[in-house]
């Protein structure tokens, strides 16, 4: 592939996230990081000086034409707000998890970039890494027979022992499933399809807890939101996978993600990073290690998704984490919610077609670029 010009990036949104986004940038060529900018102009410009990238004002980033593609790394109850702002101003728009707060606010940005023949693009972009990768060719290669079920497994103590300002992860769009439920979620989605409908179960048992973090230590938050939520999807394979989400477990021993097939089990490494190890058992056999044969597994790549989606901006092809994909997640996990709170199945409406293999084609991509 011939070399292409690179996607002048600019990013909006300089909290926790921005310094990992910007470490990984240098990876991808095909990554022109021109421009932060934040609401806290400070902040904008101490992460500008730290990666040597001015730091500008929201609005001129936004005006600025050379800019293609915002970075939309804000707080999750502004990412449609920004969102919309960017394709406003004609500029796709690739966004930190989750695409939105609420469905119906996902579903009004990526209808608004269609309609404006822009694009949406939103992490994880874990799914793409070596590990996972690796995980979804040993199941399309049918080495586990017909997949009939799985688990899948975040449960902590809480955010508040380590984010300094974690006060949003328990208000409205916050949460567990909202917070960690997009990793485990798409992950599935890359490994097993769509999800057809849902069931739920949830429970907020404490109305506030004390941050142990500092610089806040000791100050107490309210809680809004379920901190323990469990649910059953049903895949449109057939599959059958419980997931659970907890910010309130103390400890446990379950693997991220199990898949079960009729003629073996794959024990999936966490969504949340690129690689780890990966298990595997067959029927009338024994456990043995599965080597990662994919690239992109040993390192945060914090940046693959959106280099993906420039590489596919100047090739005119579909971009793997694309909001389809982000708006399916969003759907499955306000839906378990949901059906916790009516005791009812929901049926999830949106069917996207499973995100296209990685191989090698990126890793091609990046170096021609």
């Amino acid at each position: 592939m011939s070399a292409e010009k690179p996607v002048a990036i600019g990013i909006i949104g300089c909290g926790n996230i921005s310094g990992t986004y910007l470490k990984a940038a240098p990876e991808f060529p095909i990554l022109d990081i021109r421009a932060v900018a934040d609401r806290d102009h400070e902040t904008a410009a101490a992460q500008g000086e730290a990666f040597g990238i001015p730091a500008r004002p929201v609005a001129d980033i936004l005006a600025d034409d050379s800019i293609e593609v915002i970075l939309n790394l804000t707080i999750p109850q502004a990412h449609v707000a920004v969102g919309m702002a960017a394709l406003a101003a004609g500029k796709h728009v690739y966004s930190e998890k989750p695409l939105a707060v609420t469905v119906a606010a996902g579903r009004t940005l990526v209808d608004e970039a269609h309609r404006l023949g822009l694009r949406v693009g939103c992490a994880p972009d874990t799914f793409m890494g070596g590990a996972h990768q690796t995980c979804r060719n040993f199941i399309d290669t049918g080495i586990l027979g017909q997949v009939v079920g799985g688990t899948a497994s975040f449960m902590c103590p809480g955010h508040e022992r380590w984010h300094p300002n974690p006060d949003f992860y328990y208000k409205s769009g916050g949460g567990p499933m909202l917070d960690m439920g997009p990793y485990y979620i798409t992950q599935l989605v890359n490994l097993l399809g769509p999800v057809a409908s849902v069931t739920g179960m949830a429970s907020k048992l404490r109305k506030s807890r004390p941050i142990t973090s500092a610089p806040r230590s000791g100050e107490m938050i309210e809680v809004e939101v379920f901190t323990h939520v469990s649910g059953t999807l049903a895949f449109s394979s057939g599959a059958i996978v419980q997931i659970t989400m907890s910010f309130d477990v103390a400890g446990h021993r379950h693997s991220p993600i199990e898949i079960y097939g009729t003629e073996g089990t794959l024990l999936v490494p966490d969504p949340n990073h690129f690689g780890g190890r990966i298990e595997a058992f067959a029927k009338n056999g024994d456990w043995a290690d599965v080597p990662i044969a994919m690239p992109y597994w040993d390192g945060n790549f914090r940046s693959l998704g959106l280099a993906d989606m420039a590489l596919a901006i100047r090739s005119d092809r579909a971009h793997r984490a694309s909001g389809a994909l982000a708006l399916h997640a969003l759907e499955v996990m306000e839906a378990v919610e949901q059906a916790a709170i009516t005791r009812s199945r929901i049926d999830i409406t949106t069917q996207p077609e499973r995100p296209e293999p990685l191989g090698n084609s990126i890793v091609n991509d990046v170096l021609a670029a």
